[in-house]
């Protein structure tokens, strides 16, 4: 007993005067028989790791002290109760003593002793001891699982665990619980063998955790839908899933409180990722009235948009002295939220129009024709100042001045902060392209000039015209691709006078060929189910080119702009089974060049003679394809190449 008193710190230990000596106790002690000197051996493991971090990083050192618990033992301390033979205090400290050591193992060992079975098998009684432990082995029983949490199997195993109901009852209480799960469904999700485990893990605590934050105001659960559901692949959530009707009610409760700033975050956050990734099912719950509301009430949408605008219009004023501040990541997000919860909106409106023209029963429209047209005011005054918003922030990050010649960005100027672009002022760094509110009003933007023929809407996004090419011509992230957007604002403000010559001069058509030439050199080289995306921005760059070269501004095409039609020309048919995608985009080719030639001066139409022969037989092959698979094509695809043909045949 006293040398065991000597070896706790009651005198000198015998770690301190010989350490490997004072290990070698230790380990004697875990791999005894007897319960108690396991205890003492992991008592005193735990001070001397915890005192003397030169063992901590001695991996070979720790790796052994590892293998020499038993991994049983920990179970059963885990699982301590009370009993006739243990009191409450004694199980609680058991339970301690189980998970300090975990704790500090999760934390010490290399990254493939986490992963081992010695360790991920403690998982379930981790999970389980929750129920009776100490406030600070609780907090480290979550430490310890969002360390597992970090690498692929752990996570696996987390949201594999059978009875995750501790977990979720402490939601409300510990924060990281939420962190645990979210980490675990991104990291496990990493594996496609567990894409159907997490996806079921989804729908088994998701019901779970709204049960626990019910008679909350539920802005931790809504701001950890938001960024949980949006580190997740799409497909692991199901497209309709029982509980969204739930969360989602969860979420109008949280807009009609008049919640506190991270209130109104998560709601939008958490709207604009429900949107995004439920894109069937959620827009009608989002945004359908509640038959049970009182009358006078206005419609949730309306409430809910209404509120979203007003918070745009009152940021934007001092958002941009705000740009090198930590709070503008946190703004940026919540701003993009909005805007696209607005875009979401645009888009349940207008098919809720369509479904009123078509006098379907099912329209779930319930405002008022005097509230749609306040909402349409308001959302062209936000969209306004989105454009003032984006045109000095691209002047105060890049462009120096509207107008500038890109040459003159050029230099650089060292400053006590950095070096630093000489013509920028408001931001340290060039960092639009990884801007989620700047992708987010240019998405909107366009969805609304598209949707509203507003003239004046259309000449102030004109402005714009080379922020877009810029923005255009940069290699786009996987989560931020402005391409689409651009395409879509390129198509409204080509309409504007002047649009055409903005566009021009500005070296659209160039940027817009070359992308529109290396698509259609994918299409032929990547598998057919690879490749829509990328057919389908290659025929929105088509509808704007068709648009400039129909505008009656151009004359004639620039020599460079034929390009596109031998492009065309040296496609090939392709295999009989052809994606409807890379037909339409072929077609659309096909009418391109087409159009180029027709516009061509004769001299030039002479030149490219033999181009012309070529579309033609290169359209009658398109042709003879659609017979052969007119069960699997658009009708209207026959038409465009009957017409196509015809227009050919006409040129020489």
């Amino acid at each position: 007993m006293d040398e065991n008193r000597s070896i706790t710190g009651d005198g000198p230990s015998v770690a301190a005067q010989d350490p490997s000596a004072g290990l070698d106790q230790i380990r004697g002690f875990l791999k005894a028989k007897d319960d108690t000197s396991r205890s003492v051996g992991l008592a005193l493991l735990k001070s001397v790791l915890d005192t003397q971090a030169q063992l901590r990083e001695d991996v070979v050192q720790v790796n052994a002290l590892w293998e020499s618990i038993s991994p049983k033992f920990l179970d059963r301390l885990l699982r301590a109760t009370k009993n006739d033979h243990v009191t409450a205090d004694e199980a609680r400290n058991m339970i301690d003593i189980a998970v300090g050591v975990l704790h500090t193992f999760a934390i010490i060992l290399p990254e493939e002793s986490r992963e081992d079975k010695r360790f991920i098998g403690r998982i379930d009684p981790l999970v389980n001891c929750l129920v009776q432990s100490s406030p600070e082995s609780t907090v480290l029983v979550l430490q310890t699982l969002l360390t597992l949490a970090s690498c692929t199997v752990g996570a696996t195993q987390i949201i594999q665990i059978k009875d995750v109901t501790p977990l979720t009852e402490l939601s409300t209480q510990q924060p990281l619980v939420l962190d645990v799960i979210g980490l675990s469904w991104s990291n496990a999700s990493t594996a496609k063998s567990n894409l159907n485990i997490v996806s079921s893990s989804i729908d088994e605590i998701m019901p779970k955790l709204m049960v626990a934050f019910k008679d909350t105001d539920a802005v931790t659960l809504l701001a950890f839908t938001a960024d949980a559901f949006s580190k997740v692949p799409p497909e692991v959530l199901r497209a309709d899933p029982p509980w969204l009707e739930g969360l989602i009610l969860l979420l109008k409760k949280l807009v009609a409180s008049r919640p506190t700033a991270a209130g109104r975050a998560a709601y939008i956050e958490a709207a604009a990722t429900l949107l995004q990734v439920f894109q069937q099912s959620c827009p009608s719950r989002l945004f359908r009235d509640d038959k049970q509301r009182d009358a006078s009430a206005k419609p949730f949408s309306y409430l809910l948009v209404n509120l979203i605008l007003i918070d745009i219009r009152s940021s934007f004023p001092t958002l941009l002295s705000k740009l090198n501040s930590s709070d503008y990541p946190s703004t940026a997000r919540r701003l993009a939220g909005g805007f696209d919860v607005i875009s979401g909106f645009i888009g349940f409106l207008v098919r809720s129009l369509d479904d009123i023209d078509e006098e379907s029963s099912s329209s779930t429209l319930a405002i008022s024709p005097d509230l749609l047209l306040k909402l349409r005011k308001d959302i062209a005054e936000t969209m306004s100042l989105a454009i003032e918003y984006m045109r000095d922030r691209w002047d105060a990050s890049v462009a120096g001045v509207s107008g500038l010649h890109p040459d003159a960005r050029a230099g650089t100027s060292a400053t006590s902060e950095g070096t630093r672009l000489t013509l920028t002022w408001g931001s340290m760094k060039d960092n639009i392209p990884d801007d989620p509110l700047i992708l987010a009003s240019i998405r909107t933007l366009a969805i609304w000039l598209r949707e509203d023929e507003n003239e004046n809407m259309r000449s102030e996004s004109a402005g714009l015209t080379d922020m877009f090419i810029e923005l255009y011509k940069t290699p786009s992230s996987k989560a931020l691709d402005f391409k689409y957007p651009i395409l879509t604002a390129l198509e409204a403000t080509l309409t504007t006078e002047g649009g055409i010559d903005g566009f021009l001069s500005h070296d659209a058509w160039a940027v817009l060929a070359g992308d529109l030439e290396s698509i259609v050199r994918y299409t032929v080289a990547e598998p057919a189910s690879n490749v829509n995306s990328e057919a389908s921005r290659g025929i929105e760059i088509i509808r704007v080119l068709l648009a400039v070269i129909d505008d009656s501004a151009v004359t004639e095409p620039h020599q460079h702009w034929m390009q596109i039609a031998e492009t065309a020309a040296s496609m090939k048919p392709g295999p009989k089974l052809i994606a409807p995608w890379v037909m339409e985009l072929k077609i659309a080719m096909v009418q391109l060049a087409a159009a180029l030639l027709h516009k061509s001066s004769p001299g030039m139409r002479k030149r490219y003679r033999t181009t012309a022969v070529a579309l033609s037989g290169l359209s009658q092959d398109l042709q003879k394809q659609l017979k052969d698979g007119n069960s699997l094509m658009p009708d209207d695809f026959q038409d465009s190449v009957d017409d196509v043909i015809l227009e050919l045949a006409n040129l020489y």
